[in-house]
C-alpha cells in the first residue's frame, strides 16, 4: 500500500457508520459507500462521499473496505457473495461489526485463499457518542502489518486501539467488554427502580455516585437516561446487547468456562427484548423493574 492515504469503501451507514465515515471524510481521505437503505447514505454523500451502487463496484474502487454491519449473517453474507468474488491481492478488510470470533477467523481464511485479501477485526466501543467525538476504543486482531495500517486509517475515530493478538482476538476483547456493559446497564435499572420506588430523586443519583466506587459511563449517561424516561434519540439497541451477550454465552460452552451472571443478563434482555423493546435504547431496561413506565 502506498504512502498516500488509501482510498476507503464503507460499507454500513447506520447509528455507527455515518459518523465515522463523516469523521473519516473530514481528516481528508476519499471514502465510497454503500448501503442496504440508500436514504441513509445523503448526509455522508452530501459531505463528500461517493455513493456505490453495489458492494462489487465499492470494493472495486477501494483499496481497504471498512464495515459496520450488524451481525454475523450480515458480515457473511457481503463477505462470501461480494467481497470475496471482487476483491485482489493487497486489498485489506477491516470489519468494525460486533461479530462471533470463530465466523471471523473463517472469513478471512476464505478471504485471504480465495482473492489473497487481508482481514483485521476491530469491533469498537463508545457508542454514537464515541463514533461522533473520534474517542472510540478500538479491540484489533490481525497481524502487525495490518493492524499498522488500521491505527493509520481508523486514527480519526480512536482515543486507544489495543492489538489483542492474531485475527478473531479483537472480536473475542469485544466479548468481554459487552460482558462487563450488559450487567452494568442491568444492575443500574434495577438500582434505579428500588431508588424511585423508595422515595429517592433518581435524577440525583448519577451526580450523588460521580468519582465513587460504583461511577461508570453507563451510570453516567444510561441512568441519567432512566431516571428521567429519556429513550429516544435510540444512540444503540437492546437487541445489540442481546447478540453480543448471547455470542459471550456461546462463546462460553466453547471453552468450558461459565458465565452465570452474562447468561442470566442474556435472559432478562430477552425478556425484555420479547416485549417490544429489541429495537429501542437500553435505558428501557428500568421498566423490566417497574410496575409503570419509566
Amino acid at each position: 500500500m502506498s504512502d498516500k492515504k488509501p482510498t476507503l469503501g464503507f460499507i454500513g451507514i447506520g447509528l455507527m457508520g455515518k459518523p465515522m465515515t463523516l469523521r473519516l471524510l473530514d481528516a481528508g481521505f476519499s471514502v465510497n459507500v454503500w448501503n442496504r437503505t440508500t436514504e441513509k447514505l445523503r448526509p455522508v454523500t452530501d459531505a463528500g462521499a461517493t455513493a456505490c451502487s453495489s458492494v462489487a463496484e465499492l470494493v472495486r474502487a477501494s483499496e481497504v473496505i471498512i464495515l459496520c454491519l450488524a451481525d454475523t449473517a450480515v458480515v457473511e453474507s457481503i463477505v462470501r457473495n461480494d467481497i470475496a468474488t471482487n476483491g485482489t491481492a493487497g486489498k485489506l478488510l477491516i470489519d468494525l461489526s460486533s461479530i462471533h470470533p470463530e465466523n471471523t477467523r473463517q472469513l478471512a481464511a476464505l478471504l485471504h485463499q480465495q482473492c489473497a485479501m487481508d482481514w483485521v477485526d476491530a469491533p469498537v466501543s463508545g457508542g454514537v457518542t464515541g463514533a461522533e467525538q473520534g474517542n472510540l476504543a478500538i479491540m484489533a486482531g490481525g497481524n502487525l502489518e495490518h493492524i499498522d495500517i488500521a491505527r493509520l486509517v481508523l486514527a480519526p475515530l480512536y482515543q486507544q486501539l489495543t492489538h489483542m493478538g492474531e485475527v478473531g482476538s479483537g472480536q473475542i476483547t469485544k466479548i468481554c467488554n459487552q460482558m462487563i456493559v450488559s450487567c452494568n446497564v442491568l444492575v443500574i435499572a434495577e438500582m434505579m427502580a428500588l431508588a424511585r420506588q423508595a422515595g429517592v430523586d433518581a435524577q440525583k443519583i448519577p451526580v450523588a455516585l460521580a468519582g465513587g466506587f460504583a461511577d461508570s459511563k453507563p451510570l453516567q449517561i444510561v441512568g441519567a437516561e432512566m431516571a428521567t424516561g429519556t429513550f429516544e434519540p435510540v444512540k444503540w439497541r437492546v437487541k445489540t446487547l442481546l447478540k453480543d451477550l448471547n455470542m459471550a454465552v456461546d462463546l462460553s460452552a466453547k471453552q468450558g468456562t461459565a458465565v452465570p451472571m452474562s447468561a442470566l443478563a442474556s435472559q432478562l434482555m430477552q425478556l425484555h427484548g420479547s416485549q417490544g423493546y429489541r429495537e429501542q435504547d437500553p435505558a428501557t431496561l428500568i421498566k423490566l423493574y417497574t410496575k409503570t413506565d419509566a
